[in-house]
């Protein structure tokens, strides 16, 4: 065991973990966080996906040593009150179907536009395709990110 410290939704934790625990499981058991989901645990569905220095990464495949003194942002950090433009948006275009994938299909969303304000279909589609949703609603997932970039 070691300790870390970590800035998380821009608050300062301390967490006693094995180096090697991968993020995600720091953010659920941990610290509560349970908004980011398991998918896969191989870093190939996008589930899990949180901002490192806003940068979309797959916490798990991340060890928790390896973001030491870095910027997390989870789903719970992404703004006090769930009024990101992306979020707005996700519930304007009635994206979530079973849900499961919305956090973060929204994480990965809302970093493109934060490196990308207007981006292109392909840029939309290269973007978020890391991210699977089995119930399919990739049509509303570019429309909801369309809407968004014109918040």
């Amino acid at each position: 065991m070691a300790s870390f410290e970590l800035e998380i939704n821009g608050k300062q934790k301390t967490v006693e973990v094995d180096p090697s625990t991968p993020l995600l499981w720091v953010l659920r058991d941990h610290l509560d966080l349970v908004g980011t989901k398991y998918g896969c645990g191989v870093a190939q569905c996008g589930a899990c996906t949180v901002h490192l220095n806003g940068t979309a990464v797959r916490s798990c495949s991340l060890p928790i040593s390896a973001v030491t003194g870095q910027s997390i942002t989870t789903i719970e950090g992404l703004s006090e009150k769930g009024d990101h433009p992306v979020q707005k948006a996700w519930l304007e275009v009635d994206v979530p179907q079973c849900g499961y994938c919305q956090a973060g299909q929204i994480m990965s969303a809302a970093a493109l536009l934060n490196s990308n304000a207007s981006p292109s279909d392909e840029e939309i589609e290269a973007a978020m395709s890391g991210n699977i949703c089995r119930c399919g609603t990739y049509v509303r997932i570019k429309n909801a990110i369309k809407s968004a970039a014109k918040l």
